[in-house]
């Protein structure tokens, strides 16, 4: 790992390659590089850990298609159920 005088060493070599209108331009995409790559890798973790849908949630799902199916027969006159808003 580079030391005290081996930054400057460092930094002045990037300075003089890239120049000091460029500075910013190439920190931003270092920072966006990594703000990147660790989304990338928490991403992955993420799609690991999500639990898969409960037989309640599942239930709850098919019901409501059902309602929203009745609801449309019922304004579309198709279907005279005990559907009632």
């Amino acid at each position: 790992m580079p030391k005290g005088f081996e930054w400057i060493v460092i930094l002045v070599v990037v300075l003089v390659i890239f120049g000091p209108k460029n500075l910013p331009k190439l920190g931003k995409s270092l920072g966006s590089t990594v703000k990147n790559l660790r989304e990338g890798m928490s991403s992955d973790d993420k799609t690991e850990e999500e639990p898969e849908e409960s037989a309640e949630d599942r239930e709850i799902r098919e019901l409501e298609e059902k309602l929203a199916e009745a609801k449309k027969k019922k304004e579309s006159g198709e279907d005279e159920g005990p559907i009632s808003e």
